[in-house]
């Protein structure tokens, strides 16, 4: 089954850990192995796998995108302003998938799952796709 998830996100760059809105819906499918494919729908944002025991990571990840892709930059042609925001969304990519074992999914101790906001505030939508073995 798809699942459909919306967030509300509150900054123009955002990093949203989604690891426990993604184990709920692992618990509602009732799933013990298999894979679980997590899919962005927007062109300025996307989903990726990284550090959550420090916050710093996030704040350098975002830092970082911005030092390469800068918000404003003189041979930007998109008429709506966001380059930076697609490039970043490009970087990062659309999806992440993840095995699932003993209904658990195969993060690493310090890995979550994060929605990554480059265009907002704004309301997203992300889906949770479950596939069981």
């Amino acid at each position: 089954m798809l699942h459909k998830i919306q967030s509300q996100t509150t900054s123009r760059d955002q990093m949203i850990d989604i690891t426990d809105q993604v184990r709920a819906v692992l618990r509602q499918e009732n799933v013990k192995d298999g894979v679980v494919t997590i899919y962005c729908p927007h062109t300025t944002a996307g989903i990726t796998i990284n550090e959550n025991a420090d916050p710093d990571v996030v704040r350098d990840l975002l830092l970082r995108l911005d030092e390469v892709y800068p918000w404003v930059h003189p041979q930007y042609r998109h008429a709506e302003g966001n380059s930076a925001a697609h490039l970043k969304a490009s970087t990062m990519g659309a999806s992440q998938t993840v095995p699932v074992v003993d209904g658990q999914l195969l993060l690493g101790t310090w890995q979550s799952i994060y929605f990554c906001e480059f265009d907002g505030p704004r309301r997203r939508t992300f889906y949770v796709k479950v596939q069981k073995d």
